[in-house]
């Protein structure tokens, strides 16, 4: 059952950090500000104060990585049974099965269909 919560609750955290990325707007740069050719001296763009959006990305992500691990976890042990404690039917036991009756062929007689039943189909082996 906990599995199950933990599950909907990472689903609804990747749809969320999905949603919250998509949302943010991009540092506004191209190729050029990534070496240095938009005034910036940073590979990221510059460093402003942290808006709502990348704290709920920064929190979000904790959680995803958080919650991938928990189920990996939690997934190691296995998937229970429902019939995991169940020691099955105790009934008394069948009897043997007997040897099956076969029909002469047409033209032979019982002594033949005899005789062949008891001649073995394979040699014996050496």
């Amino acid at each position: 059952m906990f599995y199950y919560v933990l599950l909907t609750v990472y689903v609804l955290v990747c749809l969320l950090l999905l949603l919250v990325v998509l949302l943010q707007q991009g540092k506004g740069g191209d190729i050029a500000s990534a070496f240095g050719g938009g005034g910036s001296q940073t590979a990221f763009g510059a460093r402003g104060s942290a808006t709502v959006l990348s704290k709920a990305t920064t929190v979000l992500g904790t959680l995803f990585i958080v919650g991938a691990l928990a189920l990996a976890i939690i997934g190691q042990q296995g998937p229970g049974s429902l019939l995991s404690g169940f020691d099955g039917p105790t009934g008394a036991p069948l009897p043997p099965a007997s040897a099956p009756v076969t029909e002469p062929a047409a033209g032979e007689t019982p002594a033949d269909a005899e005789a062949a039943e008891e001649t073995p189909a394979d040699p014996p082996q050496r």
